[in-house]
Formats: C-alpha cells, structure tokens, sequence
C-alpha cells in the first residue's frame, strides 16, 4: 500500500448527529470511525487517508459543534475549530428544515472560509426533504448538495466537487517500504496514552483530560525522530469486559484491540503508581500472538519517590507477573515533561530494526546444528523426533518455521528453548519470535 506526502486535506464539520461519521465512513469505503445515534460519539478529530474519485487525500471527521458546553464539550469544539483553520477544504454538514442555533452560529464562524467551504445537506435519501433543503440557500451559499451519507444517495457528486476544489500537484508517493513505523498506545484509562501520542507528535490532536474514557476513536499522529518517521496510532483505554457499559465504548475497546493488527509496536502504558494489572497482561498476550513488538512503558515516573533501586524493584515484579515476556523492554517515563522520551524512541527504533532483520536459511542451520548439540531432542519413542532443518517465512511478524519428523512430538518447553536461542543468537532480543513445527516432505508421505 502506498504511502503519501503532502496531501490535501478535506475536514468534515458540523454540529452532532448530523452525520459526519457516516459520511467519513463512506467516502473512505470503509468503517473507520464509530457511528451511534448519542451526539457526541465523535470527540478527538480522526484522520485517514481516502481516494476519492482517483485522488488520495487526507480526510478529517471532527467532533460535534456546541453552543451549550459541558464537561468534554469545550475541548471538543476548540479541537474541532483548530481543525478546521488548518484544512485546505471544509464540508459542512446540514440537515433539510429549519436550522438549530448551533448550525446558524457555526455558519456565521465559518464565513471567512467560504472559498474554501462546500456545503452538503444530508438525509434527503430519495428527494426526501430537499425543498425545505433549498431553503438553505437563503443564508448566501451558492451551491448545496443533497445527499444520504447512509444510503450514498449523491456521494459521486459530493466526491467529483471535493476533488475539483483541490490541489494535488504537491503530492508525493512514498515507496511502501518507507512507510512510517506504527505505534499503537494501548492501555487501561487513564495511563497517559493521549499526553504521549501529543508530546511525540508535538500537537493537541488527543483531547487530553482526567475524565476516564475520554478518546473514543483511534487518532493518528506522525513524527520524525532522528530520520525515522512514526505513526502514533491513540486508542480508547481498556477496560475489563464487566466495566464496559456504554455500546459506545464497547466498539472503542474492539477498535483499540483491532489496532494491533495495523501497528508494528506497541507502547503499553503502565500508571507507574498503579502497577500491572490483569488487562495490562491481556493486552501484551494479544500482542505477542500478533507477533507485534512490545515497549513496557511506565508512564508518571515523575511522581514515584526518588528513592535508590525503585525502578530495579518496579522492573523485577513486572518480569515476575509476565513471564513469558521476559525480551520486553521496560521503559520509565514521564509523558507530561518529557523525560524517558529519547529512549523511548531509541528502543523503539531497535526494535523495529529485530522486527525487520530476515536471517538466510544457511546461518539459521548453522546455528541450528549448534543448539541441537549444546541440548539434544528427547531420545524416548513417544518424544524423540529429529528437526530436518528451519527456515524464517516471514519478518514483522518475525517468523520461523522447522520442518520436524514428528512435529507432535516436540514439547512446549523445546519450541522455548529455540525461540530463546532464536533470539539471544540471531538478533531478535527484543522481540517475540513466533515458531511453527511441520512435517517434512518425506514425512507428509508417510502419514
């Protein structure tokens, strides 16, 4: 999949409920953003790349905007005017009949963008409503566009006027295989995911607050650090299935979860007063079955007491309740002031190196003739089986697959000892190996 520099970029605006995530849904041909009938669903603005009409741009759904305000509702609508002084072309969202104070007062705030302002007036699926629609055109538009974000009744139309509007000779393709590493901040509420994903990308994307719950969609982010591009992919925190009411944050937590399967690595971040909890294994179990590389980072270090051996102490129970996941670095932080962030990002950038590393199959049977002298199979007629040789199937997920005359018979604790030798001899020290046993050809005959 390509990669793009410099795009255009489209933000959908308007005041809650009306539509805009359906519409971004649909004119990106897919379910990115959350859609529920409770206004206010979308709160941070949620970006992604769209073709529209054969052109790739960048697209932009905003939170809802609001004349009365309450707890979240100030930061949304500051986050949502933000983004809209900094957007190439802004559709405003309408629906047929009399306006609401809110829609009046939003029009009046972007008229020194009209030449930069489409306006599209949704829910009038088969001419439904569109003569009241027309009355639109009293408040000085010269053009509308009727349309069903739903049902994509004109979305064609919509699509050929937002390209025509734009200016694509800036864009640039990048070469797939200098695409931004992902990283996927993961997490219970709470933990400092969204200070992180602000403090690395330098931005206010990530609506910031004590209020648990507040991020809701995944928000994207990049940065560059010593000439690796990063993509800060912000999720909704985590909660135990049992604290998990709201059909809203239901679909929050499974689009947190499915963002593992578009990340290279994952920050999972730790309160470091609260410690480790259930969730926090869970959410590292999923990762490494993924085959993602995984960064314990131990947010608000600045407020643990400055006391000797505190983080050795921290670092010892954490490897004691993982386990198996004693490769996962342990990084201590403070995303508020920044410290801990320069390592961060160094282990993030080895790591991605082990995720990317491919080993020939020559060296890998060279150093596999090495570990089956130093510990040799089970000799026993029910567990002795002979590895014929091994060969790495794929990187990121770091992959190795061994062709075994009885791949049954090769124990749990013997897949261990190879991953572990896997990754202390070859590179991979930072992380998870998945390893696979198969019959050889010979073998597959027999049975």
């Amino acid at each position: 999949m390509n990669e793009y520099l410099n795009l255009p970029t489209v933000v959908l605006a308007g005041r809650p409920n009306v539509g805009k995530s359906t519409l971004f849904n649909r004119l990106l041909h897919r379910r990115r953003v959350i859609t529920d009938p409770t206004p206010g669903v979308t709160r941070d603005p949620v970006a992604a790349v769209a073709h529209i009409a054969g052109k790739p741009l960048r697209l932009v759904d905003t939170g809802g905007f609001r004349l009365e305000r309450e707890g979240l509702d100030e930061l949304v609508v500051e986050q949502t005017l933000k983004t809209l002084k900094e957007a190439d072309l802004i559709v405003l969202l309408l629906e047929p009949g009399d306006l609401t104070p809110e829609d009046e007062e939003f029009i009046e705030f972007l008229r020194p963008f009209i030449k930069r302002l489409i306006i599209a007036v949704n829910k009038t699926e088969g001419g439904r409503l569109e003569a009241a629609a027309w009355n639109l055109l009293s408040f000085g538009f010269e053009k509308i566009f009727m349309i069903s974000a739903e049902h994509g009744d004109n979305i064609t139309v919509l699509e050929e006027a937002i390209v025509s509007r734009l200016d694509f000779s800036r864009v640039k393709t990048v070469d797939g295989d200098a695409r931004p590493i992902r990283i996927a901040l993961l997490g219970k509420p709470n933990t400092g995911k969204s200070t992180l994903s602000n403090r690395l990308t330098g931005s206010a994307a990530s609506i910031v607050s004590e209020i648990p719950g507040t991020t809701r969609d995944v928000v994207e982010g990049n940065f560059t650090y010593k000439k690796n591009t990063f993509q800060v992919l912000d999720t909704a925190g985590i909660r135990r299935k049992s604290k998990v009411t709201e059909n809203i944050e239901y679909y929050s937590v499974n689009r947190a979860v499915k963002s593992l399967d578009e990340a290279d690595l994952v920050f999972l971040m730790i309160d470091a007063q609260e410690g480790l909890s259930d969730q926090d294994k869970k959410i590292a179990g999923l990762a490494c079955e993924r085959g993602r590389g995984v960064i314990l980072v131990l947010n608000k270090w600045d407020t643990m007491a400055d006391i000797k051996n505190t983080f050795t102490a921290v670092s010892d129970r954490i490897r004691f309740l993982f386990g198996q996941m004693e490769y996962a670095p342990i990084i201590p932080v403070s995303a508020k002031d920044g410290t801990g962030i320069d390592e961060l990002l160094k282990t993030a950038v080895r790591m991605y190196g082990q995720l990317t590393r491919h080993i020939d199959t020559g060296p890998l049977n060279q150093a596999l003739e090495t570990w089956l002298s130093a510990y040799p199979p089970p000799i026993g007629s029910r567990t002795r089986f002979k590895i014929k040789y091994g060969t790495q199937v794929s990187e990121n997920p770091v992959h190795f697959v061994f062709f075994v005359s009885r791949p049954h018979a090769v124990s749990e604790a013997y897949k261990s000892y190879l991953r572990k030798r896997i990754q202390k001899d070859l590179g991979y020290g930072l992380v998870p190996v998945i390893i696979e046993m198969r019959p050889s050809r010979k073998d597959r005959k027999k049975e």
